[in-house]
């Protein structure tokens, strides 16, 4: 029976564990999307939404907590600077799970877990060239 159960192991030492998740957190709030099985991405969404949540306020209590559960002192002040701003009204909530199917190997279940407000590469580039279009259009009328 899965009674009081406080997480899933993954099969791995304690040590591989909190290594794997501090990775994949690292790489979530660095990329804002990444694709994982959906037992380890179950897994940190549980660790990453807690972390979102503390850096929502912005001390140095809280950063020290962020600094010592992420790897890379950049991804801390982005996660601080960028993302917690972007969720402020948000309760909770910050990440998604899409499911993309099974992975031709092994047959484990792949998913992508990103961040609730990420933007596609190509609705920011489409944006971008919107806003040149524009601008050559202001420089032809005036010519």
């Amino acid at each position: 029976m899965k009674h009081r159960r406080g997480f899933n192991p993954l099969e791995r030492m304690a040590a591989h564990r909190k290594a794997m998740v501090r990775n994949m957190m690292t790489s979530l709030f660095n990329k804002e999307r990444i694709k994982t099985t959906k037992t380890k991405a179950l897994e940190v969404r549980r660790f990453a939404e807690k972390l979102i949540t503390r850096a929502k306020v912005d001390s140095v209590h809280n950063r020290r907590i962020a600094s010592g559960r992420l790897y890379d002192e950049g991804i801390v002040a982005k996660l601080f600077n960028d993302i917690a701003p972007r969720m402020k009204e948000r309760n909770g909530g910050y990440t998604r799970i899409i499911k993309l199917g099974k992975r031709y190997g092994d047959a484990a279940e792949v998913v992508i877990l990103e961040l609730v407000d990420y933007k596609l590469d190509s609705e920011k580039n489409s944006a971008e060239s919107d806003a040149k279009k524009k601008k050559g259009e202001k420089n032809v009328k005036s010519a």
